[in-house]
């Protein structure tokens, strides 16, 4: 944090106003539900995106990240466009648009970023981006605005400013994750739940497998998938995929004329069902029970959505295989990471069997960490 606050002194000239940070996150389970109004069940990684920041009162947007070659980014808050381009400044540039168009006095920022969330491997790094803006600019001009709200804002900025059609999840979780828990988040009306996720009580590991694979969610294949299931809810005659039980699943499937859009609905609807089957393994003590349905969940996203990669395929495979309870793709896939849950005593034997796979495949070497539930966005100093 003094190392952020540091480098805002000797970029802009001036102390800080404050800094704040909000994790990346992780997904257990629920993916590519969170558009259907579905449910989803991610948690707050220690990994986080750190921002000092101060008000300006003459419309000026500064903006600099510690982890992109280049200078200061200097915008006009009054000029600000959509889907103008501007890479990374386009997610702290897009809350102050949000912010805004949403009526709130913000009048410019001078903004220092640096993060520890890796990019492009499915763990929100663009989320974090946004959810340390929108807090530090709430703080900072008084806006009183609830972390719900500021999830909301945060969306808004990835979808209509950045252009990548997300759901609310990564951002929820980054604003709104408590340490030591897994929040079961009903996209539909945002109800929140702090469901308790001590996995080392149980002597058990959730392990990330970054693939090191990069995913870009802004060619198309994401909005592709999502156009498919909003074609489906039409099909149905219901407003969103949410509203098909997973009884009825087969019945709703025969309906579906489209191949393509048939597999996407049935994606949907069981991930909603599994994710209630986790929560209520992790409500009932049983963990480990939880390690087979998060299989299951992977060759839902690998067959139906069609969205994994021989990379992710393996992480699956090669822990599975070395005694892992379970393994799924976690984020929007082509590439990325994967959740694998062990027991701790079995970790490190897993984590070497993805390794030494990965190097028969002729694979770059995954990185491998423990996720650990952490605190969600807070002011740091």
């Amino acid at each position: 944090m003094a190392e952020v606050a540091e480098r805002f002194r000797a970029l802009y000239g001036t102390e800080p106003e404050g800094v704040w940070e909000a994790p990346g996150r992780v997904n257990l389970i629920g993916e590519y539900t969170d558009f259907n109004d579905g449910f989803v069940m991610p948690l707050a990684l220690p990994h986080t995106a750190v921002a000092a920041v101060s008000r300006r009162t003459d419309g000026v947007l500064r903006l600099h990240s510690a982890d992109v070659d280049g200078g200061v980014v200097q915008l006009d808050a009054d000029a600000l466009e959509p889907l103008g381009g501007g890479g990374w400044a386009a997610y702290p540039a897009g809350v102050v648009w949000a912010l805004r168009e949403a009526g709130h006095p913000v009048t410019g920022a001078d903004v220092h970023l640096s993060s520890t969330v890796p990019t492009g491997a499915g763990l929100s790094s663009s989320a974090a981006l946004e959810v340390v803006t929108a807090l530090a600019l709430n703080d900072l001009y008084g806006l009183g605005l609830g972390r719900a709200d500021l999830a909301r804002i945060a969306q808004r900025a990835e979808n209509a400013f950045v252009g990548v059609p997300c759901g609310i999840m990564d951002q929820t979780a980054s604003a709104c994750c408590v340490e030591g828990h897994v929040l079961h988040l009903d996209t539909r009306d945002l109800a929140l739940r702090q469901v308790p996720f001590d996995l080392a009580a149980h002597g058990l590991a959730l392990l990330v497998v970054d693939t090191r694979v990069k995913h870009a969610l802004g060619d198309g294949a994401y909005a592709a998938r999502r156009a498919a299931c909003e074609a489906g809810a039409r099909a149905l005659g219901v407003r969103t995929l949410r509203e098909i039980p997973y009884a009825r699943l087969d019945a709703a499937l025969a309906r579906i004329d489209s191949e393509t859009v048939r597999r996407c609905v049935r994606h949907v609807v069981s991930d909603n069902e599994r994710v209630e089957r986790v929560a209520a393994h992790l409500a009932a003590g049983e963990p480990r029970a939880a390690g087979p349905v998060l299989t299951e969940g992977h060759a839902s996203l690998r067959d139906d959505l069609r969205v994994s990669c021989a990379e992710l395929d393996l992480v699956v495979a090669a822990s599975v295989a070395a005694g892992a309870l379970g393994a799924r793709m976690t984020g929007g896939g082509f590439g990325g990471s994967a959740v694998v849950l062990a027991e701790a005593a079995e970790a490190g034997t897993v984590t070497k069997a993805v390794e030494e796979a990965f190097a028969a495949a002729g694979y770059t070497a995954p990185r491998v960490f423990e996720a650990l539930p952490s605190a969600g966005a807070r002011r740091r100093s």
